[in-house]
């Protein structure tokens, strides 16, 4: 298995290519703001050919790149229903008025071929399978991939901003819901084996076990709190 990821643009989203193996198929993963041209370098050194483009959720920072990357591939791009208006109107995602700047000119809309995600759909893309759960509360339309264990590697998962090294996603942006969240966290992650490993939106890479015992909203959960007493601890994405 080949996953190759790098943070790109403004809000340092990551972004990942993955693969059974250098020289085969890919599917990319969020490519975001400026995430373009870190793609094309990762296609050229793994001599990858990419099929398809899968989104854990709709903001600009996960979702800017997407018509580029698409275009100049002629791939889908793959994202949950309820987040697919962001791909064409990213300021209503994150509470902005039409019409003021955001980062610059970034080229927005829809690429030509767009598929949309259903809660445990199991996406059969260059020779992989993602399992897609449906996870709102940082969006309404955030989803997780998963990806089986495999010979070389243990089972993973794409979380996009549900879930962080040591926190989660904000939820005060247009869709965000802390109980939704944390009711996301409960039915998505904590069914998880602990040697799981977390590829997140933003920062480094996990394991649920690692975030099982650190992280103070996974123990909140774990132990069957409520939103309305969620820890009073930092939260990231856009």
């Amino acid at each position: 298995m080949l996953i190759a990821g790098f943070p790109a643009g403004a809000w340092g989203t990551n972004c990942y290519l993955v693969a059974p193996a250098a020289g085969e198929e890919c599917v990319i993963i969020d490519p975001g703001h400026q995430a373009a041209p870190g793609v094309e370098e990762a296609i050229r050194k793994h001599r990858l050919k990419p099929v398809a483009v899968v989104l854990t959720h709709g903001h600009i920072d996960h979702v800017a790149s997407v018509v580029p990357v698409c275009g100049a591939h002629d791939v889908p791009a793959w994202i949950h229903p309820d987040d697919r208006y962001m791909m064409s109107d990213p300021e209503k995602g994150i509470g902005r008025s039409v019409g003021m700047p955001l980062m610059g000119e970034l080229t927005v809309g829809e690429p030509d071929d767009v598929r949309e995600l259903a809660d445990g759909a199991k996406l059969a893309l260059a020779d992989l399978e993602l399992t897609v759960a449906h996870a709102p509360g940082h969006t309404k339309g955030s989803v997780t991939f998963g990806l089986p264990e495999a010979a070389d590697i243990p089972p993973v998962m794409f979380s996009g901003d549900l879930l962080f090294a040591g926190s989660i996603g904000r939820t005060d942006l247009p869709g965000g819901s802390m109980d939704d969240l944390l009711e996301s966290l409960a039915r998505v992650c904590l069914p998880l084996d602990d040697a799981t490993v977390v590829l997140s939106g933003h920062g480094p890479q996990t394991t649920i076990g690692q975030e099982r015992a650190t992280n103070p909203y996974v123990r909140q959960v774990a132990a069957g709190r409520q939103g309305n007493s969620a820890p009073d601890a930092p939260r990231r994405g856009m």
